[in-house]
């Protein structure tokens, strides 16, 4: 068993101290946000993560996990120190790292003895050294340590099988024995490991995150050229991913990406990439590509009800950037809802869990206890956000409900033909029209 402390409550940090946690070790979480620390606490959850709770609770109990604002408590006993904060975009898509910065500073303040600290956070390159800076010129006395950097590959809505059942482990540090004591502590997870330098250690998380968002963006326009020429982009997608070479992870056409990390690990390679004097021509085309997806959606809202959305009712079905979490930052949904709002629509909504968040970022949408009540009176009906519950609704209930039986498929969830045959008016993304092309009006939001 070993002593850890774990900066930062949010989905890596809360994640990571408590899959340790239950691998046996003994777990500090240290969190300045008191609100958060309280909710753990008493046993109720900052974040929505399926199947978190439960290991939370379970390692509380068995005294392996604790919870503090203290730096001095989380640092008194550990020998490892994981550093899990935000670092959300700043003004030109560069990663903000005010967060990693107090971090860094408040351990180099309060650390008593030799610490190995992991960045854990998304960080530019070249940030293990600057953290090293940080430590050295902040310490009241010297005391060793070293930086190792330890990428996150977790997926909101699988974050505890993901650290479980993880696809490699990567460490990157100048102190190649520092980087061997944290493998150790992943070692009975049994996964491939990657023991590297620091920079490149960095550069394999951002470069991993862009090549899964280019994958999105590639599909995504396919899926338009697909709507236009008549084919179905879901057996296309399908064909493709029978190709070993290819796989069929990814190339699901959709409304595009978002989230905490694809848009802003994109933009800020693209922004690492231009300071140092390149043109990142393919991840400026992901993001573009990205934006005109959910720009598209609107456009099919407005096609289908005659040109205009002002004083239509449209329902949404999805808040959340993804399903199985209540995560709605960069999320397709709330720019679609943005954007029908500024036209004049009055925007319905349900989603499971994410009604909360959503309302925090855009006001004016009426929120509804259920998907009935969405498709009452509407006069269009969006699906955006994935959740398992919208792939069994009573369909004919929805058409019932609605004034108007237009359904915009934004993530390919039904069967076309049978929506037709129920008689909704069916687009989902980059599916042809019974083999004929489909000439979307062009336009602005």
């Amino acid at each position: 068993m070993k002593n850890l402390c774990v900066i930062g409550s949010g989905y890596v940090g809360l994640v990571t101290g408590t899959c340790f946690a239950d691998l046996g070790n003994n777990v500090t979480l240290v969190d300045i946000d008191q609100r958060k620390i309280d909710l753990l606490k008493q046993g109720e959850m900052p974040i929505y993560e399926p199947g978190l709770a439960e290991v939370v609770e379970r390692n509380t109990a068995a005294g392996r996990m604790h919870f503090t604002t203290s730096y001095e408590e989380g640092l008194k006993d550990s020998e490892f120190v994981f550093i899990c904060v935000g670092t959300p975009s700043g003004v030109d898509g560069e990663a903000d790292l005010q967060y990693v910065r107090s971090a860094a500073t408040t351990i180099a303040k309060t650390m008593k003895k030799s610490l190995i600290v992991i960045n854990k956070s998304t960080v530019p390159v070249g940030t293990g050294d600057w953290t090293t800076e940080i430590i050295e010129s902040n310490q009241p006395e010297p005391i060793d340590f070293a930086v190792v950097s330890c990428p996150e590959f977790l997926r909101e809505g699988s974050a505890i099988a993901d650290f479980m059942n993880t696809d490699r482990t990567v460490f990157g540090s100048t102190n190649r024995e520092a980087a061997e004591k944290v493998a150790e502590l992943y070692a009975p997870l049994d996964a491939p490991t990657v023991i590297t330098d620091i920079r490149t250690a960095e550069m394999i998380k951002y470069a991993s995150n862009a090549f899964l968002a280019t994958r999105i963006s590639f599909i995504n326009e396919i899926s338009i050229i697909c709507e236009r020429l008549g084919a179905d982009v879901t057996e296309v997608a399908r064909g493709m991913g029978i190709d070993k070479r290819i796989g069929p992870h990814f190339l699901q056409a959709g409304i595009g990406f978002g989230g905490s990390c694809f848009p802003k690990d994109v933009k800020a390679l693209a922004n690492m990439a231009q300071t140092h004097g390149m043109h990142p021509q393919l991840l400026n085309a992901v993001m573009e590509i990205n934006a005109f997806q959910r720009r598209q959606i609107t456009l099919k809202v407005r096609e289908l009800l005659g040109g205009n959305v002002n004083g239509k009712t449209v329902g949404v079905l999805g808040l959340a950037f993804k399903q199985n979490t209540d995560d709605t930052r960069e999320s397709p949904s709330l720019t679609v809802i943005r954007s029908l709002l500024n036209q004049g629509a009055t925007v319905k909504v349900y989603d499971p869990v994410a009604m909360d968040n959503a309302s925090e970022e855009v006001t004016g949408m009426t929120l509804c206890d259920n998907s009935y009540s969405v498709a009452e009176g509407s006069d269009a009906l969006l699906v955006l956000t994935p959740w398992n519950e919208f792939k069994n609704l009573d369909m004919n209930r929805i058409f019932s409900a609605m004034n108007n039986p237009i359904l915009i498929d934004g993530r390919n969830m039904y069967d076309p033909d049978m929506m037709r045959e129920m008689g909704f008016v069916y687009r989902g993304v980059g599916r042809g029209f019974n083999g004929e092309g489909i000439m979307a009006e062009d336009g602005g939001d």
